[in-house]
């Protein structure tokens, strides 16, 4: 299990690896980091707004995220909560059913369009299986 993990660190961008660092570093759900992207907050500050140990005035982390959020988005969550990992595989899927639909229409440019639509459809499942 250990090395699927590390697998899975190398393949991902380092745009997303630091949001799972973070989400790990501050122990907040798949929610509030979602939150916090859509926001726009830096992960890398996150530390700062973090140390509510020190300076008790300070909010904890994750309702810290939950007020902004409220305040920019006037509700309490997103609609959609997804993880960083479903966002990466997500995108993954649609990439390569792009790259499917590009390939199909670069071979099929003689073809008639119900054929070609056909074919699109062959592919899509194709690559799903």
């Amino acid at each position: 299990m250990a090395v699927t993990n590390n697998m899975a660190k190398k393949k991902l961008s380092p745009k997303y690896q630091v949001w799972i660092d973070a989400r790990k570093r501050f122990h907040l759900s798949h929610m509030h980091v979602q939150m916090a992207r859509e926001i726009g907050l830096n992960p890398k500050k996150l530390g700062k707004m973090a140390n509510n140990d020190q300076e008790p005035w300070k909010e904890p982390l994750p309702k810290y995220i939950e007020t902004l959020y409220r305040k920019h988005f006037k509700k309490d969550r997103p609609d959609n909560i997804r993880s960083i990992e479903q966002m990466v595989s997500d995108k993954k899927s649609k990439k390569a059913e792009r790259k499917a639909q590009k390939q199909l229409a670069i071979e099929s440019k003689e073809s008639k369009p119900a054929d070609m639509q056909a074919s699109i459809q062959e592919a899509i499942q194709n690559q799903e299986e």
